[in-house]
């Protein structure tokens, strides 16, 4: 991206922090991310595409604000303001208050029910904030920074009108000022993000306050000049513009800090058929702990099961019972990184060692030999246990499995999620943490069932697939090792990613193991051209296709699946 238009890198830097600051924005960074990738894509389809090395270093600040950013358990507008370290509140398009906190109906005397005629603002002022609020509330849902004068007395107030949804749906304003009261919190994510000094942070606070440079150098007994080049170089460090974008995104910062809970939104409609299953735990070397669970028939046959990188370690609860009837010992691994298990060492080769994890854990529970069931990509994991201890593996059954990639054309058949990741993960490694991180707080923001309904939503087989009632609750159940209350797994999901998208075409050809692939027709990550396509590099992997079955194959057709697992078990 090095040489491109400075205005469309400018553009990409404002997405990346809009999804800092307001996870729910996540899909305009995709959409707009894609428009500037897949040129870069097509250029160098066998290697790294030349990213502006800047924008890693905007990623990584934005990490510092996605490490802060938490949503209060009650999602009213009562809770979403108290929250709030400034005057703010909430209005109706036609500028009548529904919600307000305490700082704002302190110092601008309003409350629920009162006009925003009623602020303590001059007649122009007054006319700017009604224009920023149908901005905010039509057709546009646009956002607005406004800077004007009091009333009352000589200083600036600025105001981030910002569009929100009221409890019905219903277009609102959310009018944050820069009346609040300035938090530690706030001082130091500035020093840490941007690598400010005290007195850098405190000419930050003095320009929201609304403070001019010729007040902020009387203040502080610092000539005009001075101030200003002080000026220059906080717009050097935050490589913000202006003033007006350094405050705005100083602003935006304000709800980020003032929230100090984690607390997952519930998702909806789930059904509770699922019996709980507690984790055990072994050590694995270097002392790291690693978790897994089991069900089905404890003394059965042994089946590893490989979750994908969203950790679903449940089935269905229908057919965790026929796992029982059909005296299936189903162990669930809970990689490193997952769940209570410890992160894998940097520097290490990612699949042979997480392979290796797995063997370890069947010569603890002292299994000899059994078969592995994976999905999506997991397969790789398999197939290099099989090739470490060929003993070990009497089968390998994926399910919408994955195969190396070898074009720029097979990303760009993926659905836009799926290709949004893993494209980056292949040609901007550098710039994926963030991006997944930004994903993970996105589906704790509109909690998982949104989330992944927003992921299915390129196949037709995959919606409907996750609305059967058994599929929702063992997919949102079981990825809680993946992303829940209590962890969030974007480090270990973003390696696996990066590690996913290099060539281990010699893995496949290599595995000694039996490898039958069960792919759907409508799989957005594996689409079925893709999958024809590579089929003849793959002789030894026994490919069907399955009509009407997208990438939860596994989840729509575990009867047919368990079906082609038992020609796999050992005798």
């Amino acid at each position: 991206m090095s040489g491109e238009d400075p205005q469309r890198k400018a553009d990409i830097v404002d997405h990346i922090y809009d999804v800092a600051l307001d996870p729910e924005r996540y899909e305009q960074l995709l959409d707009a991310w894609e428009k500037r990738m897949r040129p870069l894509r097509l250029k160098s389809p066998d290697g790294v595409a030349d990213i502006d090395p800047s924008l890693e270093v905007h990623a990584r600040r934005a990490v510092e604000f996605l490490d802060r950013l938490r949503e209060p358990a009650d999602q009213s507008l009562h809770a979403r303001l108290a929250v709030e370290i400034a005057a703010a509140f909430c209005t109706s398009p036609n500028g009548r208050i529904v919600e307000a906190n305490n700082a704002a109906m302190d110092y601008f005397d309003v409350s629920p029910g009162k006009d925003i005629s009623a602020l303590t603002l001059d007649r122009f002022g007054r006319d700017q904030l009604v224009k920023a609020i149908l901005d905010a509330t039509g057709k546009g849902r646009k956002s607005s920074l406004l800077r004007f004068s009091a009333a009352i007395g000589e200083r600036a107030i600025v105001f981030h009108v910002a569009p929100i949804s009221g409890p019905d749906g219903e277009p609102i304003a959310l009018v944050r000022t820069s009346e609040l009261g300035w938090p530690d919190s706030l001082t130091s994510l500035l020093k840490e993000a941007f690598k400010l000094t005290l007195a850098e942070v405190e000419i930050v606070r003095a320009l929201v306050e609304g403070k001019s440079l010729k007040e902020i150098g009387v203040e502080r007994e610092r000539s005009f000049e001075t101030v200003r080049a002080q000026v220059r170089s906080i717009l050097a460090k935050t490589e913000t513009r202006s003033q007006t974008e350094l405050i705005r995104i100083t602003l935006s910062l304000m709800d980020v800090v003032s929230n100090a809970a984690s607390t997952e939104r519930p998702d909806k409609h789930t059904i509770r058929k699922l019996m709980p299953i507690p984790f055990q735990s072994m050590t694995q070397p270097g002392g790291r702990r690693y978790d897994f669970i089991e069900f089905g028939d404890h003394k059965g046959r042994p089946v590893i099961f490989l979750p994908i990188d969203y950790g679903l370690i449940r089935w269905p609860a229908t057919a965790e019972r026929e796992a029982v009837k059909r005296r299936l010992r189903v162990i669930v691994p809970i990689r490193a990184g997952f769940g209570h298990s410890n992160q894998l060492p940097p520097k290490v080769d990612y699949t042979g060692e997480t392979a290796a994890d797995i063997g370890r854990l069947l010569d603890h529970l002292g299994i000899s030999k059994a078969t592995i069931l994976s999905l999506g990509a997991d397969v790789r994991y398999a197939m290099r246990l099989a090739i470490l201890r060929p003993n070990l593996v009497a089968g390998i059954l994926a399910c919408a499995g994955t195969l190396p990639l070898k074009s720029a054309a097979q990303y760009e058949r993926m659905g836009k999620w799926h290709r949004f990741i893993l494209a980056n993960a292949r040609y901007a490694p550098l710039i994926l943490p963030f991006l997944v991180k930004a994903g993970f707080s996105l589906a704790r923001r509109i909690g998982k069932e949104q989330f992944l309904n927003s992921v299915n939503a390129g196949s037709q087989s995959d919606i409907e697939t996750f609305a059967d009632p058994e599929v929702r609750e063992a997919m949102i159940l079981g990825s809680e090792v993946s992303l829940s209350d209590w962890h969030v797994a974007h480090e270990a999901f973003a390696r696996e990613c990066i590690d996913s998208e290099t060539d281990w075409s010699a893995t496949v050809l290599n595995c000694p193991a039996p490898i039958r692939m069960l792919q759907g027709d409508q799989d957005p990550q594996s689409p079925r051209l893709t999958i024809e396509e590579l089929m003849p590099e793959f002789p030894n992997c026994d490919i069907t296709i399955f009509d009407n079955c997208g990438q939860l194959l596994f989840f729509k057709e575990w009867r047919r699946a368990l079906d082609e697992l038992e020609k796999l078990l050992p005798a």
